[in-house]
């Protein structure tokens, strides 16, 4: 039991080192969680609560050095909770396995669009503004990464900061700080509906909270500290990972 917990803990930091900076934590610690054994239920509702935790401090860190553009946040958050609303609909309707196929064959596009786009990665901005099309793109963005995380979910965080860097032209060191903003959010939501369905194990939850927390912070420290180049490292990275992830459990696993 203390080497399960143990391990638990070490994915912990990893998965919140990675979201930190680049998103895509949950498919560190969430697959851990249920190699531990974790019933799936459970395993989602404890990950989502550590996940939370760590995400907090992260946001807290960002928001300290000004990388966060609030205006863009507060504008993109309503469209994110719209847009998962209709992503859960649509569910009903479409097998997320579908999606998640499909997926497969854009990741690498997706790759190679970022790697022609160093410009925008490493622009510079007044982060204190943000026009009328900045306000239009970020709502059309997050409408589409909320209906996304609504209809199936893995990545969403990678997804977006690529997207408002690609779209909304947010340099990437403010595009990751601004999207932990709308992981936080989303988060509490979901650890608000695992907690009344009573399927969060605190104790292991704790445990990796704090191992979490740990993470965010030194993630989120170094990419302050590093700044883009650093960031697109782990956005490629977090991309990879969704990319064998997907594989494995819909082509693999199968």
């Amino acid at each position: 039991m203390l080497l399960t917990i143990i391990f638990l803990c070490i994915s912990a930091f990893v998965a919140g080192f990675i979201d930190s900076i680049a998103g895509g934590g949950g498919l560190i610690s969430l697959p851990a969680l249920l190699a531990a054994g974790i019933p799936s239920h459970i395993a989602l509702g404890t990950n989502k609560l550590q996940s939370m935790c760590g995400t907090s401090f992260s946001v807290i860190n960002y928001a300290r050095k000004n990388k966060i553009i609030w205006k863009a946040a507060l504008t993109g958050l309503p469209f994110a909770l719209i847009g998962s609303w209709i992503g859960a609909r649509i569910t009903l309707i479409i097998p997320s396995a579908t999606l998640a196929k499909v997926l497969i064959f854009m990741l690498p596009p997706a790759v190679i669009l970022m790697l022609a786009s160093n410009a925008l990665l490493n622009k510079k901005t007044d982060t204190t503004k943000c026009n009328s099309n900045m306000y239009l793109n970020i709502s059309i963005v997050c409408l589409m990464i909320g209906a996304y995380d609504g209809f199936f979910g893995p990545g969403t965080g990678t997804f977006l900061i690529v997207l408002m860097v690609l779209l909304c032209k947010i340099p990437l060191i403010n595009a990751s700080a601004t999207a932990k903003v709308f992981n936080l959010a989303s988060n509490v939501g979901a650890v608000l509906s695992f907690m009344i369905s009573g399927h969060i194990y605190y104790a292991l939850a704790i445990a990796m909270a704090v191992s979490n927390i740990a993470g965010n912070l030194t993630g989120s420290s170094m990419a302050i500290k590093k700044g883009n180049p650093f960031i697109q490292k782990f956005v490629y990275i977090a991309i990879g990972i969704l990319f064998i992830y997907l594989i494995w459990n819909n082509y693999i696993r199968a």
